[in-house]
């Protein structure tokens, strides 16, 4: 996270330029302190992303954004809305966390929310997102889903997942054995963490292979 980016005058230029093309900008070879020009268009090129689907993210001051992939990734708003109505309780741990969109939305219904996150670079830009966006629910934590829930003591009142669906053998995949974490491998531990599991599945998952698993 190059907190450079974070200064006026690139923020500046970035609110200036959200309509231009990401060519155009690499083209100019604009420079600012600690700061290249291909950082520039990753924020432009991601901002321009949120714009219809985190709303919030997009016309929020200061927000850091993450490689496009990051976003495309990550749940939509309404989307995270609808599963904050599902998961009310005193706590949620979010296994797979990433940008933090799920996290910011449970975090409104609920009393503590931790965010796991393997990714330590993505990790930090949602600490930084979570602050800037007044969050003080959320602990965010950069390490492996599973192996901070087989280490911590307590329990909580939902887990929610929503794993990866991109395979490096495989490819993309939407069977739950095939995805990371494998859910059906650490159901015991799950349940033994909490009674209530929240999964997002691939739209392609047929409900009688997901039930099987």
């Amino acid at each position: 996270m190059n907190k450079y980016i974070l200064n006026t005058g690139v923020q500046s230029f970035i609110n200036k330029n959200l309509n231009t093309d990401i060519v155009s900008v690499l083209l100019k070879k604009v420079h600012f302190d600690g700061v290249d020009t291909k950082e520039l268009a990753e924020q432009l090129e991601s901002k321009q992303k949120c714009r219809e689907k985190l709303p919030t993210w997009y016309t929020t001051p200061e927000i850091y954004y993450p490689p496009k992939l990051n976003i495309e990734q990550s749940s939509s708003e309404i989307t995270a809305a609808h599963k904050a109505q599902i998961a009310v309780g005193k706590s949620v741990l979010d296994l797979t966390g990433g940008l933090g969109v799920d996290s910011y939305f449970f975090s409104k219904k609920t009393g503590q929310v931790i965010h796991c996150e393997i990714d330590s670079e993505l990790s930090k830009i949602a600490t930084h997102n979570f602050k800037i966006l007044q969050i003080k629910n959320v602990e965010t934590i950069a390490q492996n889903g599973v192996d901070f829930l087989q280490e911590f003591s307590r329990n909580f009142d939902w887990i929610f997942i929503d794993p990866s669906r991109r395979n490096n053998v495989k490819g993309k995949v939407f069977l739950l054995s095939d995805c990371l974490p494998d859910v059906p491998q650490h159901l015991e531990l799950l349940f033994k963490k909490s009674n209530h599991i929240l999964i997002k599945t691939s739209p392609l998952l047929d409900f009688s292979a997901g039930i099987k698993e």
